[in-house]
């Protein structure tokens, strides 16, 4: 087993132990991009259980050749427990099997194990699992259980540091009653820390043990590269190079409608519209979809010609490219939310983390597509049969004509100006601080 450090709390790890307590439960499958925790939350899960057995198919390829000779579950787990010298039992061994994309047919047991082997605990991940998944199309309809993980969101990275007391007054705090202006303050210095450090784990641990920010830089370099080196491994008709254009240029018009031209004026709109499909999956990049928002499902009304493209996480973004960190920790905080993509990246990539893990979180947003209309708003959520604006500004000063336009449009009773303001109300305009989303994805 990979030598392991001090493990911090995840959400996520709630509906790991809920899974293991549910007698209807079905394999699990946990995915997510590289490097998010994904083995980590598996093996802080394993403590709960008497026995645990890690297989990881990169590391160990010979294990392959089991699911090759059979797929039948308690055969499997016979020779799984010979191989591991760890009795396999279940209600009592917890069994993992780690980079699982590389083993279609460990893949194709899943639906065996639910069928044949539904009382013993069977946790899968990988990377670039999704590539491997898109290739069975009915795949575990019905017999599996997944669960998505992003990277830390900003709540995870406070309790992680030890800050459960600040984290408390915020979750207190709302429109009608804010925050007093000394934990306003500390929130907002965290939250600049966080823009620079990032949610990626490795990051995150580095910074608690030595308080960092040059360290967090030289994992970060890395962490890009293993995300660069993968390229190579995603499909054999688009060039790594391609990839590589496209995943820059993600970065640099993050934010903003994606413009194909800016990647390469040379490059076909197909190859990239392809690129983009890959990060897509990989999950390095996250689409941000315009949809009508008549109704729900906001996805039923979507037009995917206009598009934007989140960066998997802030500090890498900072550090693709090589942005200087005066420009978070000495900024005004009008200059932080309004130059720059930084806070609309943060708040798109913490309402994808505050949703339901069980589910996948798409992202949205909107604007009037009519000629000369300027109107666009960040992000629309929907909660229940609600569909609720969100416009990332920067004071009370600024205008708000977009967010405004939308709401007489769709009749909406609410609005959410996201900020560095403290929690208030400008009518129906309800005002959240930008560390504060998850507050406001959780009411």
């Amino acid at each position: 087993m990979t030598k392991q450090g001090p493990y911090f709390y995840r959400t996520v790890d709630a509906f790991l132990l809920t899974w293991k307590n549910d007698e209807n439960r079905k394999p699990l499958l946990l995915r997510g991009a590289r490097q998010v925790g994904k083995s980590s939350a598996v093996r802080n899960l394993a403590k709960t259980f008497t026995y645990f057995v890690e297989v990881n198919f990169e590391r160990n390829p010979e294990i392959m050749e089991l699911f090759s000779l059979s797929l039948n579950p308690k055969e499997i787990c016979s020779k799984l427990s010979a191989i591991y010298k760890t009795p396999i039992v279940a209600g009592q061994t917890l069994v993992f099997l780690d980079e699982i994309q590389a083993c279609k047919p460990a893949i194709a047991s899943l639906r065996f194990f639910y069928e044949e082997y539904p009382e013993l605990h069977l946790v899968s991940a990988g990377s670039l699992l999704e590539f491997a998944l898109q290739e069975i199309p009915s795949f575990g309809v019905g017999r599996i259980r997944s669960i998505y993980m992003y990277p830390f969101s900003f709540d995870e990275f406070l309790l992680a540091q030890g800050y459960d007391g600040l984290l408390a007054e915020k979750e207190r705090a709302t429109v009608e009653n804010p925050l007093p202006n000394v934990f306003h303050t500390q929130l907002k210095d965290q939250l600049r820390t966080f823009l620079l450090v990032g949610g990626m784990p490795e990051c995150v641990k580095l910074w608690i043990a030595k308080r960092d920010y040059l360290a967090c830089r030289q994992i970060q370099n890395e962490l890009i590269e293993t995300y660069i080196d993968d390229f190579s491994k995603y499909k054999k008709r688009i060039s790594a190079q391609i990839l590589h254009q496209t995943f820059r240029s993600v970065a640099l018009q993050s934010g903003c409608k994606f413009v194909f031209s800016q990647v390469s004026p040379d490059l076909e709109s197909a190859k990239i519209r392809e690129a983009l499909d890959l990060l897509s999956l990989a999950g390095v990049v996250i689409p941000v979809t315009h949809t009508a928002a008549n109704g729900v499902p906001l996805g039923a009304e979507i037009n995917p010609k206009f598009r934007k493209y989140l960066f998997l996480d802030t500090g890498l973004l900072q550090r693709l490219l090589n942005l200087e960190m005066d420009n978070v920790l000495l900024s005004s905080d009008t200059d932080l939310v309004n130059k720059g993509a930084l806070a609309e990246l943060f708040a798109g990539l913490e309402i994808q983390k505050q949703g339901n893990c069980s589910e996948r979180q798409e992202l949205y947003y909107w604007q009037r597509l009519e000629k000369d209309a300027q109107a666009e708003v960040d992000y629309v959520i929907s909660k229940g049969s609600q569909i609720i604006p969100f416009e990332v500004k920067a004071g009370t000063k600024g205008s708000m004509q977009s967010l405004y336009s939308f709401m007489n449009l769709k009749h909406s009773d609410v609005g959410i100006r996201i900020s560095l303001e403290n929690f208030g109300k400008i009518g129906t305009v309800e005002i959240y601080p930008l560390y504060a989303i998850g507050n406001l994805i959780r009411k």
